[in-house]
């Protein structure tokens, strides 16, 4: 039978030897014996006392509550470790969300300096565009899609903003390339690159089926957006508008042919 002194308890559990004093002297935890010479020694049996009321006061019960529930005559060990783990489980949750939101703070409060402006969000259009366009997209969409469209771009920072910007220019340099090169709509290589299109456009919402056909079908039959695909290439805008119906035929999934 293992017996630990005073001194050997308070090292093994972490406690100090005054708690351990005060414990015994509210009988909470009592030694298993004591000598002559007045020294306690516990044995099995308190070792796992002590780490009931250990448990217990982690998960902030009053010393004379815990002293109630390891007292009761229907105290089961295994039934408290049970229900110890679920409340632990369930605090440790707790906590590990706590801590993304610490680090969610922390990132934006990195980020603040760095972060695109309204202006920089619609730079290169004159204020009345803006206008026009915010209205546009509002009547189109839903005010609710223009304003997660927004607050969307105005958490990224300017690294960020940049980045897309610039896979949209690729993505769209890529297309005007395999449209001069001849290469069909409903080809492999147009279909990935459409769909890397689409994934582009997803950075600013996620459309549908039918709103991405929606968003094709503008490129031709808006001036404005004939106009900017056209300055890679003449008839973009019509090529990107079938290679997006038959994305969207393929059910916005890229099949071989």
């Amino acid at each position: 039978m293992v017996n630990y002194s005073v001194k050997q308890l308070a090292r093994l559990a972490g406690v100090s030897i005054r708690t351990l004093h005060y414990y015994d002297k509210i009988g909470l935890l009592v030694p298993a014996r004591k000598a002559a010479s007045g020294y306690r020694y516990y044995g099995k049996t308190e070792l796992l006392r002590l780490q009931q009321i250990l448990f217990y006061k982690e998960l902030k019960y009053p010393l004379r509550q815990i002293k109630v529930l390891l007292d009761a005559p229907e105290f089961d060990l295994y039934a408290s470790l049970e229900q110890q783990k679920r409340l632990l489980l369930e605090e440790a949750n707790r906590i590990q969300q706590l801590i993304m939101t610490i680090d969610k703070t922390m990132v934006g409060l990195q980020n603040t300096k760095d972060m695109i402006t309204d202006e920089e969000l619609y730079a290169g259009f004159t204020p009345e565009q803006k206008s026009e366009y915010r209205q546009e997209v509002s009547q189109r969409w839903g005010e609710d899609k223009l304003q997660a469209v927004e607050e969307r771009l105005l958490g990224l920072n300017n690294k960020q903003w940049t980045d897309i910007k610039a896979k949209g220019q690729e993505v769209e340099q890529l297309l005007a390339e395999l449209m001069q090169a001849r290469q069909i709509t409903n080809s492999l290589v147009v279909q990935k690159t459409i769909e890397q299109h689409y994934l582009h456009i997803c950075e600013f919402w996620t459309p549908n089926c039918e709103q991405y056909r929606g968003l094709g079908k503008m490129y031709v039959e808006d001036a404005r957006f004939t106009a900017h695909y056209d300055q890679y290439a003449k008839g973009l805008s019509a090529f990107i508008c079938e290679a997006i119906e038959v994305y969207c035929d393929n059910g916005m999934r890229v099949i071989a042919r």
